[in-house]
């Protein structure tokens, strides 16, 4: 069975600010497989960059393990991190300033960054990385000369240059427009479906879900839900888009519910559970709330039998109900 490339158990990043300790990330994991297009989003603060300085090797956690590629960070040597940088994983930034050196060309960024990576052989690549992209028009182009979505497209082959396993991307579409955020995520698609290389996208652009598999929110230091896609064919050969959204359960049992269930519950502080066959039911928990089913049962000295037990469905499926 083929190894996760990117697994995160526990991961803890405390920053101290004068006498403050500020939690970026609390407890944080996560599941990357081999060739996977993942989307990661959360509110600002949420410690989405955190993770990603964490994966680039840029960062250390303070607690916990985080594997890339079947190397483990916090074990690496100054130089093994450097070695990581270079040929284990490819960064994509927000700013285009931070991608390309402004006096070469499109072609020169690409060739020097194999060049650092110690590889001058197959001078070619180059200019298939950048056909890939679809900015092979841009080989001769200085970025000054190029539009802000060509620039990023040109800074994917830069990241690529080297044969990473993982591509990691900050913010690409941060500064683009609609239709340049489009080709950029495209690309991405593409990269991922042709060299199979494993991408991680922090974004805040909702057009995200068009082109990947997968997205994982990140609330207050955690994972908190996923969605995944698929696509399904009905009976008459006919493609159709669909999504499930999951709450992600850690390996004790702790997970986040969605805000919107909280705020239409009044769910705080302490809530009721009630073991069912097939769900588990969940109940305000304040003093003075309507009883639980199971107290409710208690106080009647009742044990209905689960064929007599009334169904009830689960949030899950309340909330697809009323969707529909």
């Amino acid at each position: 069975m083929t190894e996760p490339d990117i697994v995160c158990e526990g991961l803890v990043r405390i920053f101290a600010v004068a006498d403050i300790e500020v939690q970026a990330l609390q407890g944080l994991d996560l599941l990357v497989e081999r060739g996977e297009l993942v989307a990661l989003v959360g509110a600002s603060g949420s410690g989405k960059s955190t993770l990603l300085t964490i994966l680039s090797a840029l960062d250390a956690p303070t607690a916990g393990k985080a594997t890339v590629a079947g190397r483990d960070l916090t074990a690496l040597s100054s130089r093994q991190r450097v070695d990581y940088r270079r040929e284990v994983v490819g960064f994509v930034w927000q700013q285009t300033a931070r991608n390309l050196l402004p006096y070469l060309t499109a072609t020169e960024n690409v060739q020097l960054a194999r060049a650092i990576g110690g590889d001058r052989s197959d001078i070619g690549r180059a200019g298939d990385l950048l056909e890939l992209a679809g900015v092979a028009d841009c080989a001769d182009r200085r970025p000054a000369e190029m539009s802000g979505g060509q620039q990023q497209r040109v800074a994917i082959a830069v990241a690529l240059a080297n044969h990473p396993r993982v591509l990691l991307a900050d913010e690409p579409t941060g500064d683009l427009d609609e239709h340049a955020s489009a080709e950029v995520l495209a690309t991405f698609e593409s990269v991922n479906r042709e060299l199979g290389t494993t991408a991680l996208i922090v974004t805040h652009d909702p057009a995200v879900s068009e082109h990947v598999q997968r997205t994982v929110q990140i609330r207050d230091g955690r994972t908190s839900t996923e969605v995944l896609r698929w696509t399904h064919t009905d009976d008459e050969g006919q493609e159709h888009a669909m999504a499930e959204e999951f709450v992600v359960l850690d390996k004790v049992g702790r997970m986040q519910l969605p805000s919107e269930y909280l705020q239409r519950l009044s769910l705080r502080d302490r809530v009721r559970l009630e073991l069912n066959p097939d769900h588990v039911g969940v109940w305000p928990g304040q003093a003075g709330a309507a009883e639980s089913p199971v107290v409710e049962r208690a106080k009647r000295d009742e044990t209905p039998s689960p064929e007599s037990a009334p169904t009830r469905r689960s949030l899950r499926e309340r909330k697809d109900h009323d969707d529909v």
